[in-house]
Parts: structure tokens; sequence; C-alpha cells
């Protein structure tokens, strides 16, 4: 009971602390509204939220035509998304209010004249357009990656605030190309061995998705001439060793000893001895069944070893270098079973009917190995986008 009352305190007083006055008292005028018009929805009469409505709505419009009138005092181009912004607030404050109005205050009836800002916001958003139009291409003078980024986002802006503006469409995709950078990542096969292409395709199989970023986009085909990469990743295999295939044997001797009928107990005289009941005495007879079991384990493996160099083009850089390494174990175990088969426990005999099993051949277990060395090669990848950009 006592833990119900102190949550439902707790509970009060968290509204309290959001309420539309409490918000009024913060400074925070339009969260005060918001809260106020939720109130008065339900009921119109609330005096203290119409008070609050009031004292909030007044406030807020005059910081807004205030922070308005001095910017486009002040003149400066780069201005004119803030007084978008503040014609916005000053139109969607507007259309909040006018849903609980008109409202009755004792003798005095609250409204507010309706005010068309749709003019001001379509200047607003034309000089805007202009200004961010202007200065991305300034920034393209720069011929830079950062700049050719800074230049889309720019001309994203302007298609957002005016979105047939003059070839916008065509700055905004040349800007994108020149802002990308671009990784090639391929496979330098060092090791004796000559390895098929599609083992390498297989390799560079990699999350592409996983990799790619807003402004790096990985390949691992080089596609076109035409394309510059920034850099390049290099996946270096330097030694792959195949073990021996190795058959190791171990035997045991596995006894048994099972029921063999009975034999009767015979006294001195070599007679059969009776029970009270004057039943013949019965003693079961034993004996040891015998069986030797050969457990074959055969074993094969395949490891490979390199690593991952990441070379940034524009200067020439090694950036980073991390050794890699995978392995691919074929083990199976078989039996063979010498002896009676009755000595065997159920787990013994399924193994006995296991057989021996061809070895894969190295270029298989290799191609298998491509598949653990491809997750360590995404996880560099991963780990070291940081150095890419």
């Amino acid at each position: 009971m006592k833990r119900i009352i102190y949550l439902l305190i707790i509970a009060l007083f968290l509204a309290g602390c959001g309420s539309s006055k409490k918000q009024l008292q913060r400074g925070n005028y339009d969260a005060a509204i918001d809260k106020a018009v939720k109130k008065l929805m339900k009921d119109p009469e609330s005096e203290d939220d119409i008070l609050v409505l009031e004292k909030s709505y007044e406030i807020a419009n005059e910081q807004d035509l205030e922070r308005i009138k001095f910017l486009k005092m002040d003149g400066n181009p780069n201005t004119w998304e803030e007084i978008l912004n503040h014609y916005l607030r000053l139109k969607d404050r507007q259309t909040v209010v006018r849903t609980v109005l008109p409202l009755q205050l004792g003798n005095r009836t609250i409204t507010y004249d309706y005010v068309d800002y749709d003019s001001e916001i379509v200047e607003a958003k034309h000089k805007a357009a202009e200004y961010f139009f202007a200065h991305g291409q300034k920034l393209l003078e720069n011929n830079t990656k950062d700049a050719y980024r800074q230049a889309y986002y720019e001309f994203s802006k302007v298609k957002q605030y005016w979105g047939d503006y003059e070839n916008i469409d065509q700055l905004l995709a040349e800007t994108r190309y020149n802002g990308m950078s671009r990784v090639l990542v391929t496979v330098e096969n060092k090791t004796v061995l000559k390895l098929s292409q599609e083992f390498e395709e297989d390799l560079l199989a990699i999350d592409h998705q996983r990799l790619n970023s807003e402004w790096v986009e990985y390949h691992t085909r080089h596609l076109d001439d035409n394309i510059e990469y920034d850099y390049l990743v290099y996946i270096n295999l330097k030694n792959i060793a195949v073990s021996p295939e190795v058959v190791e044997d171990k035997d045991r001797i596995v006894k048994r000893e099972v029921e063999d009928g009975f034999e009767y107990v015979l006294d001195k005289n070599g007679n059969v001895m009776k029970d009270s009941l004057g039943n013949d005495i019965k003693i079961k007879k034993f004996k040891t069944l015998s069986c030797t079991v050969i457990e074959s384990m055969q074993h094969k493996a395949v490891r490979i070893d390199g690593d991952v160099e990441i070379f940034q083009m524009h200067p020439q850089n090694l950036l980073k270098k991390d050794p890699i390494g995978a392995e691919t174990v074929f083990e199976h175990l078989s039996a063979r079973a010498i002896g009676d088969l009755g000595a065997l426990d159920a787990k013994t005999l399924e193994l006995v009917e296991v057989e021996p099993l061809p070895f894969p051949n190295d270029f298989d277990m290799i191609f298998q190995c491509s598949e653990t060395l491809k997750l360590a090669i995404r996880d560099i990848l991963m780990q070291n986008r940081r150095y890419i950009n």
C-alpha cells in the first residue's frame, strides 16, 4: 500500500513539473502552448490554461517577430534560412492555437486575427535557396572531397526550398559523384599455388551494404577505367599450408560377462541337491565375450595466412596493415570390430557401423577455408572503416 501511495505522489509530481504553467515559467513557450491547448480541448473553461496560452502566445510571437526584424535589418544573406524557420514557427503556432479559439475568460472573449505568413515564407525560401546555391557554387572552386560534400548539402537545401532551381538536379548528381570516396578491394595471391578466379571472387563476396557509408563505397571489381579510386585494399594471401592425410588407429579390447545357461548343484555323492521345497538347486553359468575395437581417426587441415593492407592514394600512404588467417579441419572417426560383437555396448556398435570416408582433395578444402577467411576479412574492414573517409 505504501508503495502505491509513493508511486502516486511521484506521478503527480512529474505531472505538475510538466504542466503548461511550469513550461511558461521555464520559458518554454511553445511547450506551454501545446500543453495548454491539449488541456483546453478537454476543458475549454480551464482559466489557468487560458491565461498560460494567452501569455505564452504573446511572448513567443513577439520573440520570433523581433528576431526576424533584426535579421532583416542585418541583411546577411546566410540568415534567410533562420528567417524562414521563424516564419514557419509563427504559422505552425497559429494553427495550433486556432484549434481552441475563441476562448471565454470571464467577460472577455479571447481570439486572434488570422495572419497570412505564406508570402513571407515563400520569399524566405527563395532567398535561402539563392544563398545556398551561391555558396554551393563557391565551394566547388575548392575542388576537394569535403568541398563537394558540403556543396551537395547546400544544393540539397536549394532543392528542398526551390525544387526547380536552375540545373539543381545536375549539380546534385555531380557533387554526389565527386564527393564520393571509392575503395577497390582486390586479392593478391602471393602463394605458390595457383588459385581459381572463382576462389578469389568468392573471397570478395563480402557484404558491401554493411561497409558502405554515406560518402564511401566499396568495389570488388574494377568496373570502369574512368573511375579513380581513393583507397586500395589488398588482401594478400601469403601462405597456404595443407597437412598430410593422417589416419591414427587406436585399438582396445572390450570384455563382457554374459549369462550362459545354468548347472545343477551336486552333493558329495554326485546327486542333485534339493531346496526346502524339494526343487532342484540350480546356479547360473557365465561366459566372457571379448571383442577388439579398432578406432580410426582421419585428420587433414588447411591453413591460409596473409594480411590486409589499406592504402590511401592521394597522397599515397599505407594506412593500416593487419594479419589474417583461417583454418579448415577435416576429421572423421570410424571403427571396425574383430571378435564377438555381443561384448559391445550400443554406442560402440553404432561406431563400428561407421565407414571411413575418402579424404577431401586439397582445393576443396582450400575453398571451404575461404568461408572462414571471408569473415576475417570483413571484420578487419569493418574495424578499419575509420581510416577511410
